[in-house]
């Protein structure tokens, strides 16, 4: 063995296969400060519609923004071509940070939130009176969502030639959620003034109408819709996906798939009160953790309530709505 050499070494060692990530990576990130910016209007297999200026335009996800979701609603950076023409594609490089989100679990059990819709403003809850019967549970749990996601709820009720509204309305006049009852030949000012210039999201379970009162508010939307199933008194799921449309006196309304459940884990219950600000006042007397409930040990609602520093009725539904987070 030669001087030279050194003991354990191999004749091939040069010849390695290189080591990964040899190559020094660069510190400057692409700069999308001058990216055209749209609103997702519709989803489709990984297709995105963006509304870029007056161009409704396709585009696809970045590879760079890896599982971070892309929802109806959201305002994005697009790349590419934007010209909206036949066959073009372009790209979507970064999500603009959003006003809301609203969001449900698939049930309580469930973990992962799934996000709805971005940037709405308003939560209408479209309720049939009849045909299928209003679920005062469902209802309670999406307000719940909707005062988590910071997102002024509207209670409409459909339908109101088959059954009186007044029920419904009784029982939540007195959480202040403004209402708009409506039957099939109703004039829908009411409802139009409430959505005029706002981006109202419509959520209800499935048969409720939503579909059909998207097609009277813009006659052109040609949304599909179906009737209630005979046997399970259910109704049936006519609309796929959520879709953005423009209203034609101003503002957007959101139509979204009817749900059968909606969950509720993600929601933490103290974002809940802070929606009522009477009542978040008299709680800031709660023992720590208190969760405001029926029978929470000295919670400071009820003797506000004997004070007659607030309502029974309104502390009365309150409860029976965040209740509803614990409910199937």
């Amino acid at each position: 063995m030669s001087a030279g050499r050194r003991i354990g070494t191999d004749d091939h060692e040069g010849f390695d296969r290189p080591r990964r990530r040899t190559r020094p990576r660069t510190k400057n990130r692409p700069d999308y400060s001058e990216a055209e910016i749209g609103m997702i209007t519709s989803i489709t297999r990984g297709r995105y519609q963006v509304l870029v200026g007056d161009r409704p335009v396709i585009a696809v996800k970045a590879r760079q923004l890896g599982r971070k979701a892309a929802i109806v609603g959201d305002r994005v950076r697009v790349v590419g071509d934007t010209s909206g023409a036949e066959g073009t594609l372009a790209r979507i490089v970064d999500v603009e940070a959003r006003r809301s989100v609203l969001r449900r679990t698939a049930d309580d059990d469930d973990p992962y939130e799934r996000p709805i819709v971005a940037n709405a403003d308003q939560l209408v809850i479209v309720t049939a009176l009849a045909d299928p019967p209003p679920r005062t549970g469902m209802i309670d749990r999406i307000l719940v969502a909707g005062y988590d996601a910071g997102v002024a709820p509207l209670l409409c009720l459909t339908k109101a030639d088959l059954a009186s509204p007044d029920d419904l309305v009784a029982a939540y006049a007195p959480l202040d959620v403004p209402i708009v009852v409506l039957d099939p030949d109703a004039e829908l000012a009411p409802l139009q003034d409430a959505l005029q210039d706002r981006v109202s999201v419509l959520v209800g379970h499935s048969g409720v109408g939503k579909s059909t009162l998207v097609n009277r508010l813009i006659p052109d939307a040609d949304r599909a819709t179906g009737g209630v199933n005979e046997v399970t008194g259910r109704g049936r799921h006519t609309s796929t996906s959520a879709i953005a449309l423009p209203l034609p006196g101003g503002g957007w309304v959101i139509d979204t798939p009817g749900v059968r459940s909606f969950g509720l884990s993600h929601v933490d219950p103290a974002t809940i009160i802070a929606a009522f600000g009477d009542l978040a006042e008299i709680a800031r007397d709660c023992p720590r953790g208190c969760d405001h409930r029926t029978g929470a040990p000295d919670c400071a609602l009820d003797p506000a309530v004997a004070a007659g520093r607030v309502s029974a009725e309104r502390v009365a539904s309150f409860r029976r709505m965040i209740s509803a987070e614990r409910e199937p």
